[in-house]
């Protein structure tokens, strides 16, 4: 076997050799020469290495400068052929023979008066086959010109007024026509060149002008191939194209080949040659197939689609086309679901078991999704007498109204938040006025003056008082509600009898916060001593006299009573600080060295009118960030008494398994003995 191939390369080598020797010595016999070009086309074309060893002998450079030094034209023409065919079959060798020196000697082929037809076409075949599949052959035949010879004979080669292709001349002239579109297509794809797409758009309008004088097969399938392949994936080309009217002229040709497709293959199939053309000028641009619309292209596709002569590849065309059409086309879509193309595509997908076919049927039910939901809301509420056109522009009305509805929405939750946004930051700048005009007790004051004054009516936390021992604090409570009264301009009120309320909340409902606060600061300021020296003097003076008048209000506590039905009218023993806290406030403010800005107040002070008892006031305390001297001396004593209980507690080694009752002061069942530790603690 291997004995039979290497007899067969030898012998194949023999034949080229002599072959090759015959076209030397045959110079002045031009027939033996042609006949010798081709047997070695023949060689070529059933061995492939055949081609490679005719390179290497030299054979092909041999036969380039034969066909251009060659006298004879049939000479010429067969090696033009030859080499054309050698090319084809070996890259190499098209390799080889592309470059721009040959590239020229075709340009001298084409321009050459003496040139006949039959010359002309053996030398567009050469360019063709370099220029296939070939990027480098591209480049060369736009930078030697060769295009744009091809683009001159696309015009002049043959005449719209003479297409009676029964004429030997004209059909001479034609195949040679024929030839530079095939030419030109290998031009300006496979391998895609946008360069060269655009310098072959320069013949569209003269290709328009064919497509509106002739339907014939022979000129429009040439024709649309290269329309085809100069626009695709080039939407630069395509807008131009569709800018001549070439769409337009497209479906006017699809128009009558369409409605020439009855009982007529050749035409169905021409048909789907044109919808090719249209599929490319419109596959980057969807949004012009609203010049489709206008000719109602889609049902005369789905009309073609019918055609039972077609095979699934044509069909496949057809059903992607109308994909494209109805892609970003809602009058397109709407043509669609009124001519059934809806069940037709269903049809498709549950019948074909061509995967490409179904891909494209899906494609157009996913385009047309939209518009069926649309139709299916609104189509019902339109008017009889509408037709689609109307009712198609009442839809997009609607759309259009329910947007501008969502925009101006969308403006109003934009003007609220821009709104809230300023209230936040003009509450935040009233906050840090007010934090930055007055002093914080004040606000707490403030703040305290807007709840509920009346201690009486709170509830549980409600303390009753009955000891004697609170007359006479008492009635200095009620000397500073006179004061109050007689400074504020208002009538004292007989607190006896029925009226049961704190002499200070009856003031403060009466004249009002503002004068209350006005007329205690200035009887305090009246009663202030103006005997003090020294901060630090007026000091130890309010500790010391606070521990005296402490000493009285603490001795004799009130008991809690819980029932709010046997409640006395007597006020919170806690009240009972507020004429000492203002006069010791006026004594230490109104000294010399005491600076006048920091006339403030503890919350301990402020919060005198409010319902307070053990257990809160100490809270309230520990809350505040400034005490003053006398509160600060309370905090003190009681952490320390906490502190002395808690050691006494871990020393003794008592530890409480139960709730431990807390004995109140001032119960019958606490002792004497309890009520001095706890009042020596104190002092401390």
């Amino acid at each position: 076997m291997e004995k039979d191939e290497i007899k067969k390369t030898q012998e194949m080598k023999t034949d080229l050799n002599l072959l090759l020797e015959c076209l030397k010595y045959q110079m002045d016999n031009p027939f033996s020469q042609k006949e010798a070009l081709v047997t070695i086309y023949s060689v070529c074309q059933q061995n492939s290495d055949a081609s490679i060893y005719f390179r290497e002998i030299g054979g092909l450079m041999f036969v380039k400068n034969l066909a251009k030094s060659s006298i004879y034209s049939v000479v010429k023409e067969a090696a033009l052929f030859t080499l054309g065919a050698i090319a084809e079959c070996n890259v190499h060798c098209q390799q080889t023979l592309c470059t721009s020196e040959f590239f020229e000697d075709i340009i001298w082929f084409l321009s050459k008066y003496e040139s006949n037809i039959n010359l002309k076409r053996m030398t567009i075949y050469v360019m063709l086959v370099l220029v296939s599949n070939n990027r480098t052959g591209q480049t060369l035949v736009r930078e030697t010109g060769c295009v744009g010879i091809l683009l001159q004979y696309f015009r002049t080669a043959l005449s719209m007024s003479e297409m009676d292709l029964s004429n030997e001349t004209i059909y001479s002239s034609y195949q040679l026509w024929s030839s530079v579109c095939s030419a030109l297509c290998a031009c300006v794809n496979n391998p895609q060149n946008d360069v060269n797409q655009k310098i072959c758009s320069s013949v569209f309008q003269h290709a328009n002008k064919w497509l509106q004088s002739c339907i014939k097969p022979e000129i429009v399938r040439p024709i649309c191939s290269f329309i085809c392949l100069t626009v695709a994936n080039n939407t630069y080309v395509q807008e131009y194209f569709i800018s001549l009217g070439g769409l337009a002229i497209l479906s006017e040709v699809l128009i009558k080949l369409e409605q020439a497709s009855y009982g007529n293959l050749p035409s169905a199939k021409l048909a789907v040659v044109v919808t090719k053309t249209l599929d490319a000028c419109i596959a980057d641009n969807p949004a012009v197939g609203v010049i489709l619309a206008k000719y109602h292209i889609v049902s005369k596709l789905l009309t073609l689609l019918l055609h039972e002569s077609l095979d699934s590849g044509e069909k496949f065309s057809i059903i992607l086309a109308l994909g494209h059409c109805t892609e970003a086309c809602e009058e397109n879509q709407l043509h669609l679901f009124k001519n059934n193309g809806l069940p037709l595509m269903i049809q498709v997908l549950t019948e074909s078991q061509n995967e490409e076919l179904n891909k494209a049927a899906t494609f157009v039910l996913h385009n047309c999704k939209k518009i069926t939901e649309k139709l299916s809301l609104n189509l019902e509420e339109f008017p009889s007498d509408m037709n689609e056109a109307q009712q198609l522009k009442e839809l997009k009305v609607r759309e259009r109204t329910i947007e501008d509805f969502w925009k101006k929405a969308k403006e109003i939750l934009h003007r609220i938040k821009q709104l809230e946004n300023k209230e936040d930051e003009e509450k935040v700048e009233r906050r840090e006025l007010d934090s930055d005009s007055f002093p914080k007790s004040l606000n707490i004051l403030n703040k305290s003056k807007q709840s509920k004054v009346d201690s009486i009516d709170r509830g549980d936390n409600a303390e009753k008082n009955n000891s004697p021992k609170q007359c006479q604090p008492q009635s200095c409570v009620l000397n500073v509600t006179e004061c109050c009264y007689a400074s504020a301009g208002c009538k004292p009120r007989d607190l006896s009898g029925g009226d049961k309320v704190n002499p200070v909340s009856a003031c403060y409902k009466e004249c009002g916060p503002t004068n209350i606060l006005n007329a205690t600061s200035r009887s305090l300021t009246v009663r202030a001593p103006r005997s003090h020296s020294s901060y630090k003097g007026a000091t130890c003076e309010k500790r010391s006299l606070f521990l005296q008048t402490s000493e009285q209000v603490c001795k004799c506590p009130a008991p809690v009573v819980r029932n709010r039905k046997h409640q006395s009218p007597e006020t919170d023993p806690l009240i009972l600080c507020s004429d000492i806290i203002s006069k010791e406030a006026s004594s230490f403010q109104g000294s010399v060295s005491y600076p006048k800005t920091l006339n403030f107040r503890c919350s301990g002070c402020v919060e005198v009118g409010k319902s307070l008892n053990s257990r809160n006031f100490s809270r309230l305390l520990h809350s505040c960030p400034f005490q003053c001297d006398r509160h600060k001396v309370i905090l003190e004593a009681e952490d320390r008494y906490k502190s002395d209980l808690r050691k006494s507690l871990i020393f003794n080694k008592k530890i409480l398994l139960t709730p431990y009752e807390k004995k109140r002061f001032g119960s019958e069942s606490s002792t004497h003995e309890e009520r001095n530790n706890f009042q020596d603690n104190f002092q401390k």
